[in-house]
């Protein structure tokens, strides 16, 4: 392994010296290279920034049209400085890529966010060689086992044909995570229309322009809403805007839904196992697969995969990179 570092962790986030750039930097820097557009990864104020057109499209959408000082598409592989980038899908949301960085013999990949489940709405996940490979630790305990997400939507429709005269509220992240819950009850066959709050429309709007097909939606505004089923931003539920609705079941689709205790305490009747990262099989999988000389791990519970690189005699160490957080509604 080289001596000099490709890549550091910094107070502002990991950053190339060679290319003199940082990847999903915490503060507002000269040029920084995104790997999708969350929030804990995508911040304005940068000088420059580089990233997918989707990503770059949803930081607009997100931020306003004058989110940087200036921004370029990611197109193949590119040249900055002393070293060479390339972007990969990571099949999280739309436009969410593994940003790889090499320096001579050394390539440097860094996941942002990803799963190995198939979603309808963006990109599949490539496994891109590398000798470190950066990873998300989010749900990186062996207790989150994912399962497929058939089986949610079949549980929700299920719930839904049983309880007829109750409108059924879930609780969806804004990017992503509502997209993807209606794209999987479009391929289930469900083909009514679709309710969803105000909050949701800009990014259910983008999607359909990129091609993903989300059937009728129809706007949450109304005193009386006739669909009977509506997807809402978690934080909506908060609000004064839920008691519109009348005995209503209350879903939530996340992967921390997995634990049971944390969905009554957000007073979840419906607790839905969908999420857009990788649970303890799938991550463990993907460093099986890649086998990389080394892992730095972030975003989430770090101890749990250092110890099982240890295990499996892969040296890895925790980034530790103070202000980066997980979607609080993943």
């Amino acid at each position: 392994m080289r001596a000099d570092p490709i890549l550091l962790p910094t107070e502002a986030g990991l950053y190339c010296p060679e290319g003199d750039f940082h990847i999903d930097p915490l503060r507002p820097v000269a040029r920084a290279l995104i790997t999708h557009g969350h929030s804990d990864h995508a911040r304005p104020g940068h000088g420059a920034v580089l990233a997918t057109r989707q990503t770059l499209d949803i930081m607009r959408l997100r931020m306003g049209p004058d989110f940087a000082g200036s921004t370029q598409v990611a197109a193949g592989e590119m040249r900055l400085g002393g070293v060479s980038v390339g972007f990969h899908p990571a099949g999280h949301v739309l436009g969410s890529s593994q940003i790889a960085v090499t320096s001579g013999d050394c390539r440097i990949v860094v996941s942002g966010d990803y799963t190995r489940q198939p979603n309808p709405t963006c990109a599949p996940f490539e496994a891109v060689p590398c000798d470190i490979f950066v990873t998300e630790a989010t749900f990186g305990l062996p207790v989150f086992r994912f399962p497929e997400p058939a089986t949610q939507v079949e549980k929700l429709l299920a719930s839904m044909a049983e309880f007829l005269d109750r409108p059924h509220l879930i609780g969806a992240y804004a990017l992503g995570k509502a997209q993807h819950v209606i794209a999987l009850l479009r391929a289930a066959g469900y083909d009514a229309p679709i309710a969803i709050h105000g909050a949701l429309k800009t990014l259910c709007d983008y999607y359909v322009q990129q091609g993903v097909d989300l059937g009728e939606l129809v706007p949450a505004t109304a005193d009386e809403v006739s669909a009977q089923l509506v997807i809402a931003p978690p934080s909506a539920f908060a609000s004064l805007w839920v008691q519109r609705f009348r005995d209503p079941v209350l879903g939530f689709a996340s992967g921390w839904m997995t634990v049971r205790a944390r969905a009554r305490q957000r007073g979840v009747e419906l607790p839905l196992v969908i999420s857009d990262h990788v649970d303890w099989p799938m991550l463990t999988g993907t460093l099986t697969e890649l086998g990389p000389s080394e892992v730095w791990v972030t975003h989430g519970t770090e101890d749990g995969v250092i110890r099982w690189c240890e295990l499996a005699q892969i040296p890895a160490r925790p980034l530790r990179l103070v202000g980066y957080e997980d979607e609080a509604e993943e």
